[in-house]
């Protein structure tokens, strides 16, 4: 049998995933109205999906307990008591193997310092977030919420009593703070967030304080996949926001001439610049509501978070957590090195940048290393996607790339067998770039719709499109006479990319297509990619285990069509307009955040439908397992669990109960 395909299954069977109704869940289908009051702490609300698992109750305050380190500092009169740092209802943690123990280090690695940036990961505290299935939607920041019965507004409860990292109150002022000072002002958002806006008219969100600990969410239209945005990238915004902090650097709170010497002295030209700059994770000033507050930054090295004495957050026995004094990141120069230390026994807990053509020497180098190697599922898909610049400055490669067929031919063009077993340790499987087959919306024939290597097939296409004229290497021109070549530019961070490309480059010299593979460090490629000056690029897929969530790559947009996707956002007043089929699949999304749960079904399948039709993103080998490295004493990481970005992973796997184990 197929490790994969064992991994997956068991999987399911871990989480309770059991067949149709466990998928359809999986793929986000529309919450149910939750009920019409709020429930009682931890206890689950009426989730989109599958219902929250019961949260263990909070013992008394009197026996909460807290690190050695932070009693100390208690004893000396440098912090409050325990009780007086957590809230009145600290959220319970249930601990995936036992009651962990204080101190250590977890140690990491990054490729590059803007690679150690872990609010969207290892700081997941939205309203709400995802379990580790990657689908159960639990109360977090939020101890309860609920919703009316149209899905347009939704009353989120907080925790009386919680507080920032500096031991200030976290209430719904910081919030408003958010809404009012954020999100409406255009300096610093010129545009209206997407997922903030009503559905149906494009109007943005209204967000209003009910008292100090309640804040309320309105919509013009219904919704419905709002919890679930709230849950992924929607909700990482909005808790960053400490208003006692940041109301220095906003000219709605400062003194006009304060301020201005503020900018001056920062070296920045606008208001704007300085506050973005001061509410960055590199600012050890800016406080917090994550399990570590960041202590050293870049551009020191190395990277260094520690323990945040007011997190308000216990175990089952009342130990407040983290367990883990602090997480270190070694800033490393590629992803090579990083798996060397990896095989050395340097990383305690990581599974970024681990790379699958190293599986073989991490199974032999194990006992030796001290660590084992987990399996996690991957809800990525593919795990190489090839992705076209739609927006090209150059006419000719725009207009090819918009093409089609010329997209089916490079498919086509593919020997994914070969990538498979040379980049993949045939781990993987050849796939196109759709669902996963967890999701109801995945089918069969979707995940192998033009995956066969058919080169004859592949060259009748591109002969008819007009590309038939080669030159004396045989490789094929544009129209004009000029060379058709095309540089695919990659960072190789998530996968054996350079394998991949090198091979591909290779195979398609049999369809007369010259390539050029760019390797670049990340930060360089990441500027080609925001500029749109690119070709073609290398990339995972995300989403495809939950393609209505943050559908990066179910959208031709991000980085592939940047201009299109101005144009959606402005409503056409800038941008450039897109093809019709892009537009129907930008209006699908809209039908499917408003569609209450008996029609969202027939939405979404035709979303996913219209996505493989026309093929706009081009997978080669995914489904595969996603390795983590885990040192033999740190405890409490899970056996199983969803790997992919919407559900924050690790973050959603809960963190903060991870503990080093002392002989």
């Amino acid at each position: 049998m197929d490790p994969t395909e064992l991994n997956r299954r068991t999987f399911l069977k871990v989480t309770g995933l059991a067949a149709t109704a466990a998928v359809a869940a999986a793929c986000a289908a529309a919450p149910t109205p939750a009920p019409t009051t709020a429930p009682a702490a931890e206890e689950p609300t009426a989730a989109p999906a599958a219902a929250a698992a019961e949260a263990p109750t909070a013992p008394p305050a009197a026996k909460y307990k807290e690190a050695p380190a932070l009693a100390q500092k208690v004893a000396a009169g440098e912090l409050p008591p325990v009780e007086e740092r957590l809230p009145k209802e600290p959220m319970v943690v249930p601990v995936e193997e036992e009651i962990g123990q204080y101190g250590g280090t977890w140690y990491r690695a990054a490729v590059g310092p803007g690679d150690a940036w872990a609010a969207g990961r290892l700081a997941y505290e939205n309203l709400l977030r995802y379990a580790k299935d990657g689908n159960t939607i639990i109360n977090n920041l939020a101890k309860s919420y609920e919703a009316n019965e149209d899905g347009t507004e939704f009353t989120f409860y907080l925790r009386e009593g919680m507080r920032w990292s500096d031991g200030e109150p976290f209430t719904a002022d910081d919030f408003v703070f958010y809404y009012e000072d954020g999100l409406l002002n255009k300096d610093l958002y010129p545009t209206f967030p997407s997922d903030l806006r009503d559905p149906v008219h494009g109007e943005p969100m209204t967000l209003e304080k009910v008292d100090d600990y309640t804040i309320k969410i309105t919509f013009q239209s219904p919704y419905w996949l709002f919890i679930r945005t709230l849950a992924s990238y929607t909700g990482t915004d909005m808790f960053r926001w400490p208003k006692h902090y940041l109301q220095q650097f906003h000219p709605n709170y400062a003194d006009a001439d304060e301020l201005a010497a503020k900018v001056k002295d920062a070296g920045f030209d606008n208001w704007w610049e300085l506050f973005t700059n001061r509410r960055d994770w590199t600012n050890p000033e800016c406080p917090v509501v994550w399990p570590f507050v960041p202590t050293r930054v870049p551009p020191d090295v190395p990277i260094v978070w520690e323990r945040n004495p007011y997190y308000w957050k216990v175990d089952p026995e009342g130990n407040q957590l983290p367990y883990i004094d602090r997480i270190q990141w070694d800033v490393v120069e590629n992803s090579d090195l990083l798996n060397l230390k990896a095989l050395a026994g340097e990383i305690s807990m990581q599974f970024r940048h681990i790379l699958w053509s190293n599986y073989p020497l991490f199974i032999e180098s194990a006992e030796q290393g001290d660590y084992r190697v987990l399996q996690w599922v991957d809800g990525t898909g593919p795990n190489s996607m090839l992705y076209f610049c739609f927006n090209h400055k150059n006419e000719a490669l725009r207009e090819i790339f918009n093409n089609r067929d010329f997209r089916i031919a490079l498919s086509l063009g593919i020997q994914r067998s070969d990538i498979n077993e040379l980049a993949y340790q045939g781990m993987g499987r050849p796939v196109q770039a759709t669902a996963t087959p967890e999701c109801p919306y995945s089918k069969e024939e979707y995940l192998n719709r033009w995956i066969e290597h058919d080169p004859d097939t592949a060259n009748a296409m591109l002969d008819e499109m007009g590309l038939s004229q080669r030159d004396d290497e045989g490789f094929r021109t544009l129209p004009s006479g000029d060379p058709l070549t095309i540089t695919v530019e990659y960072a190789p961070v998530f996968g054996p990319w350079r394998d991949c490309v090198s091979l591909i480059a290779d195979q398609w010299k049999e369809i007369g297509i010259r390539i050029i593979t760019k390797e670049e460090d990340r930060s360089l490629w990441q500027q080609h990619m925001d500029g749109s000056e690119f070709d073609m690029s290398v990339w995972t897929m995300g989403g495809a285990y939950n393609p209505l969530l943050g559908p990066t790559w179910w959208l031709p947009g991000t980085y592939a069509a940047n201009e299109w996707l101005r144009w959606r956002d402005t409503k056409g007043e800038r941008g450039e307009e897109p093809p019709p089929e892009v537009k129907l699949q930008y209006e699908l999304y809209e039908r499917i955040k408003a569609a209450p749960p008996d029609e969202l079904d027939a939405v979404a399948q035709q979303f996913v439908d219209n996505h493989s039709d026309n093929i706009w993103f081009v997978g080669v080998v995914g489904l595969l397992p996603v390795l983590v490295i885990v040192k033999n004493n740190f405890r409490n990481v899970p056996e199983v669990a969803l790997s992919d970005d919407r559900a924050k992973t690790p973050g959603c796997t809960n963190i903060e109960q991870y503990f080093i184990r002392s002989a």
